[in-house]
C-alpha cells in the first residue's frame, strides 16, 4: 500500500506541474432537465447514485482569488444583480464559503489526496449514497457523500461533494464538505464550502467562467 501511495504522489505532482494534461471533459453542455437541477428544481426521482471518478482530476481551490481580488468582479456582478445586498455583504458571504487550507485536491482511483501547502494526506473513500437537501429558499440540492475508513489517514474522515448535479457526469467544478465527526454533522455545514476548479484552468479562466456560470 506504502507502494501505491507513493505513486499515487507522484502521479498528482506531475499532474499539478502539468495540469493540462488532466483536461478530461469538465464540459458545459447541459440539458434542460440539468439546467433546471443545478439551478436547485428537481424531482428526488431523478437523483442518481454517482462514483468517486466523476470527480476524478487535479482541482485547485478559488480561495487565493478571493484573498487577493481577482474575484470582486464576479461578486459587484452579484450584487447589482440583487438590490437588497452589497458588494461588501457578496463577499463576505463568500470570503466564509470559500475558506480553506486546502489549496489542491488529486482524485484517481477512489483516491483523494489533499495539500496544504508541502503537507499531503490522503485515503481510499467508500461511496456512502447522496442526501437530497432543501434550502430555506425551496431550491434543493444533492450531496453526495464519502468516507474515509483508514484509521491511519489523516484526511477527513468524511467528504461531501456538491456540484449542481445530480445524476453521474464529469464535475466541472464543485463545492465540497469536510469534517471527521460524521456525514449527519457535515449535512448540517451551511455556511463554508471550499470551491475547487479544474488545475489547468488559469485564474482569468476560473473569473470569465464565474461570471458566466
Amino acid at each position: 500500500m506504502l507502494g501505491h501511495k507513493g505513486k499515487l504522489a507522484m502521479a498528482l505532482g506531475a499532474l499539478l506541474a502539468s495540469g493540462p494534461l488532466f483536461a478530461h471533459s469538465h464540459g458545459h453542455q447541459m440539458t434542460e432537465a440539468e439546467q433546471k437541477a443545478a439551478n436547485g428544481v428537481f424531482e428526488d426521482k431523478d437523483v442518481q447514485d454517482r462514483k468517486l471518478s466523476d470527480w476524478d482530476g487535479v482541482w485547485q481551490s478559488v480561495y487565493p482569488y478571493l484573498l487577493d481580488g481577482s474575484l470582486d468582479p464576479v461578486f459587484k456582478k452579484k450584487a447589482e444583480k440583487d438590490k437588497s445586498t452589497s458588494f461588501g455583504k457578496v463577499k463576505a458571504y463568500y470570503r466564509t464559503g470559500y475558506a480553506t487550507d486546502v489549496d489542491t485536491i488529486g482524485i484517481e482511483n477512489n483516491v483523494m489526496e489533499f495539500h496544504k501547502g508541502s503537507a499531503v494526506s490522503r485515503c481510499h473513500y467508500d461511496y456512502s449514497g447522496f442526501k437530497i437537501l432543501t434550502y430555506a429558499s425551496g431550491k434543493k440540492g444533492v450531496r453526495y457523500l464519502f468516507e474515509c475508513k483508514d484509521a491511519g489517514s489523516t484526511a477527513p474522515k468524511f467528504v461531501q461533494f456538491s456540484d449542481h448535479t445530480i445524476a453521474p457526469k464529469a464535475s466541472s467544478h464543485f463545492h465540497i464538505f469536510m469534517g471527521n465527526t460524521s456525514h449527519e454533522a457535515l449535512l448540517k455545514e451551511m455556511d463554508n464550502w471550499p470551491t475547487y476548479y479544474p488545475n489547468e484552468m488559469y485564474k482569468e479562466q476560473v473569473v470569465d467562467e464565474m461570471l458566466h456560470h
